[in-house]
Formats: C-alpha cells, structure tokens, sequence
C-alpha cells in the first residue's frame, strides 16, 4: 500500500517539511497548536507548528483558563454560555415559519415561548385583516403597522424607516444595511397589495 494512501493516525496532522517551532528540535512541525499570550476575543489566537512529542507536552500543559478572572470562568463554564453568540441564519424556502432568533433571549425557555406568542399574535393579527395573506402580515410587523393601517401611513412609515436605516440619510451608518433591505422588501410587497390599493 503507498504511504499516500495510508489513513492518518493522528487527527489534526497536516503533512509539511518544516521544522518544529521549539528551538533545536529538527523534527516536522506538523501540527497546530495556538501561541497562549495571543488570545484575542475578536477572533482566534496565533498559531505555531509542534512536532507530535512537543503538541503532546503543549496539549498536556495547556489551560484554557489561564487569565481568566473567577468569574469569567464561571460565565465560561455555564451551561448556557455561547447562548447569546448569534449564528448564521439559514432562511427555509417558502413561506415556512422562520424560528425564533436565539441570540434574542437569555434562557432558551423564553425562547420557545416567544415563538407560541409570535403565531398566537399571528392569527390574531389574520383574523383582524382578512385581505391580506401571511407575507402581507409579516411586511406589516416588520413595519410595525397595524393591520388596519391604510397607504399614506404605509408611505409615512416607510419614509421613517428610510431615514432610520439608510446610511445615507443617518450620518453614514451601515449596520443596517440588512433591515434596510428587509424595510424595502416589506413596502414594495404592501404596496403592490390589493389591500393597499
């Protein structure tokens, strides 16, 4: 059987010619181990190449915890930590429910819950205006319109939402490029609407 083909023995292996980062070790560097005083909370730490005897004795040395106050450990080592850390979002296609965001609520129970008052609100609001159909009601929320609202006071919100998210016209800000797109989607779909006619 050629080497090539042989499976890895050791997860995290990556084949390469140079050295080891320890000073005097002329054995392959070839695997990843991060440099400690490196840290950064904006993103992950720098990284050496070890030879597999120096990232045994780094990994049997490393603490993860090591400058961390009490009570950052603790926050750390909390069951719901990372909780609040947003995730992509996968949108489903359609017209599929989308669930709630996550990184909305501090405890997962509030979560779920948030979501049987978001369809319970749902068909109130449906029942309130019969004319128009689910999307036209979740462009209406995201306005924040009622659902009896009528075309000058969906122009009038629009113009207020424009100038509230458009960097433009909110002294360059683009944070909200992504619910200026949504406030967009939401009025062109409202004023094509029937109901808006």
């Amino acid at each position: 059987m050629p080497a090539s083909s042989r499976p890895n023995r050791f997860h995290g292996r990556v084949p390469r010619e140079a050295p080891c980062a320890v000073p005097g070790c002329t054995q392959a560097g070839e695997f990843r181990a991060p440099i400690p005083s490196t840290r950064s909370p904006d993103g992950p730490p720098q990284y050496r190449w070890l030879c597999l005897d120096h990232v045994r004795e780094f990994n049997a040395s490393y603490n993860y915890f090591e400058g961390m106050s009490a009570d950052q450990i603790m926050a750390a080592q909390s069951p719901t930590s990372g909780w609040e850390t947003e995730t992509r979002a996968f949108r489903p296609a359609g017209s599929v429910d989308l669930p709630p965001r996550w990184a909305d609520f501090k405890d997962p129970m509030d979560a779920l819950s948030a979501r049987f008052r978001e369809r319970m609100d749902q068909a109130r609001r449906e029942e309130s205006n019969p004319r128009l159909n689910r999307e036209e009601h979740r462009a209406l929320k995201l306005l924040a319109l009622p659902a009896d609202a009528d075309r000058s006071a969906l122009r009038r919100r629009y113009a207020e939402l424009l100038r509230k998210y458009h960097p433009d016209r909110n002294g360059g800000d683009r944070r909200f490029e992504t619910r200026l797109g949504e406030v967009v989607a939401a009025y062109q779909l409202l004023r094509k609407s029937a109901a808006f006619a």
